[in-house]
């Protein structure tokens, strides 16, 4: 029986040891249009001329704006057997001399991408288009083509910007997506399969989804066809407007099946404005621990409200902490925006950069405060600390934010930054993996981690959770 996965929306190919293997995940001052868009009464009846309804004159602004982004670079390829702890200890490969063994692949990999600022060449796309890549080149849809250049990428959120130096260019302009609504027509287009530009057209089906990819998620499903190499490209609405970028589908095979997400436009608007002043992204956090709130718990706790999210745990010496907020507390808005669920808060907190305030309304007990909380830097570990176990080095890890409970794990390690060839990839961890427990021990805090993963100790047993799945690594010196 075939179970169903998320892939990126990304088609690659690479030549390795053991096989080809096929991969299927305006810059301005003024506000953004509205994302909504009814269809134009000229599609919905023909001309007096007798043409037939079309998309077509909304399209022709669109199209030159959506490019094709081609990608190569090199990746370590190890025999896969060479991952189980077990077998490097009986050939006498233990992690560090496993790394000396590495061969560096060459891979090449196609997705789209939009220009969203003509003046300065500025391309939009998914992170894990560009992910490892020495070598990133633009295709216009007039055929010419350009070197570009990474300004910044952010893993969390799968957004990444690119810049050309090229003139006569056609900017896409980006909508309010927060004002989309189920059942608004849209339009996906990029370069499925590097066919060449394609648009396909479909309904929002639904809004605020989670998939099992980690990092920060509020997307926009979509019947629009999304196939593998649309990663990158826009969903526009009718006015020929960006309201999201495509990045990921359900499928069984990895074709599509009518279940496509792109990432909302004020979403990606808010990590691309970051990434070109400064070249990355440092999510903020305040330090709780949250989860939904439910009618049981509601009652429980005594407050009047059919919405929100519980603070289960508020961590030592942290910005919440600071700022007066105490467990059983029920946070229903954030900088006066509804907050139903732990997603949205997470969203609203981690996209403020570091020392902005948030103003939470809370409910404690029959009394409702506001507390302004000042957003602080998630504590992680970096891929260097020497203090971790061995097989751990190469990678960073960060305390799991709050998530919906229906998504995965509300408590963990996130693993991240995996270096290729580092003993943390040897071990077998991947990007976006979290690490739920050490040595059958329960982790949820960097302060945990560091003791429970420390250097002198003897093995580790990681309980890891892997996008819908989860497995046992077993790391030793």
């Amino acid at each position: 029986m075939l179970r169903s996965k998320f892939f990126k929306a990304l088609m690659a190919s690479a030549t390795v040891a053991f096989g080809v293997t096929a991969a299927i995940v305006t810059l301005s001052t003024t506000g953004p249009s509205p994302a909504r868009a009814d269809i134009p009464s000229a599609l919905l009846q023909s001309s007096s001329s007798g043409q037939v309804p079309s998309l077509a004159p909304m399209l022709k602004p669109v199209l030159p704006a959506v490019v094709n982004i081609s990608v190569s670079g090199e990746v370590a390829v190890q025999n896969p057997l060479m991952q189980d702890p077990f077998f490097r200890r009986f050939f006498n490969q233990p992690g560090q001399q496993q790394q000396q063994q590495q061969q560096q692949q060459e891979f090449q990999a196609i997705g789209s991408g939009v220009i969203v600022n003509a003046d300065k060449g500025y391309v939009l796309t998914n992170n894990h288009v560009v992910v490892n890549a020495t070598s990133i080149k633009v295709t216009l849809q007039d055929g010419r083509d350009f070197k570009a250049k990474l300004i910044g990428r952010d893993p969390e959120t799968d957004i990444a910007v690119l810049q050309i130096k090229a003139k006569n260019l056609t900017a896409l302009p980006m909508a309010d997506s927060s004002k989309l609504q189920v059942g608004d027509f849209v339009v996906a287009v990029g370069d499925p399969f590097g066919l060449g530009q394609t648009v396909t057209s479909g309904i929002v089906s639904a809004l605020s989804r989670t998939t099992s990819m980690s990092g920060y998620q509020d997307f926009i499903q979509t019947d629009a066809s999304i196939n593998p190499g649309n990663s990158g490209g826009a969903l526009v609405n009718l006015k020929g407007q960006m309201v999201g970028v495509n990045s990921e589908i359900l499928s069984r095979s990895g074709g599509n099946i009518g279940i496509g997400f792109a990432i909302p436009s004020d979403l990606a608007r808010t990590i691309m404005d970051q990434l070109i002043a400064h070249g990355k992204v440092v999510h903020g956090h305040i330090g709780v621990m949250i989860q939904n709130l439910t009618p049981d718990l509601a009652k429980a706790l005594g407050v009047n409200t059919d919405h929100g999210v519980v603070v289960s745990r508020v961590m030592s010496d942290s910005p919440a902490q600071k700022a007066g907020l105490k467990n059983e507390d029920v946070i229903v808005a954030a900088n006066g925006k509804k907050v139903t669920d732990a997603l949205e808060l997470r969203n609203a907190v981690g996209l403020l950069e570091i020392g902005q305030k948030v103003d939470l309304t809370v409910l404690r007990g029959d009394k409702t405060l506001h507390v302004d909380v000042t957003v602080g830097k998630m504590q992680s570990l970096s891929a260097s600390n020497d203090n971790l176990f061995s097989d751990l080095q190469g990678a960073s890890y960060s305390p799991l934010q709050a998530r919906p409970s229906t998504s995965g794990p509300n408590h963990g390690i996130v693993v991240g930054d995996v270096k290729s060839g580092s003993p943390a990839d040897q071990a077998g961890l991947q990007n976006g993996d979290i690490i739920v427990s050490v040595n059958r021990q329960p982790v949820s805090t960097i302060e945990q981690f560091q003791k429970l993963a420390d250097k002198n100790q003897p093995q580790l047993l990681l309980r890891v959770v892997r996008g819908p799945g989860a497995l046992f690594l077993l790391l030793t010196h």
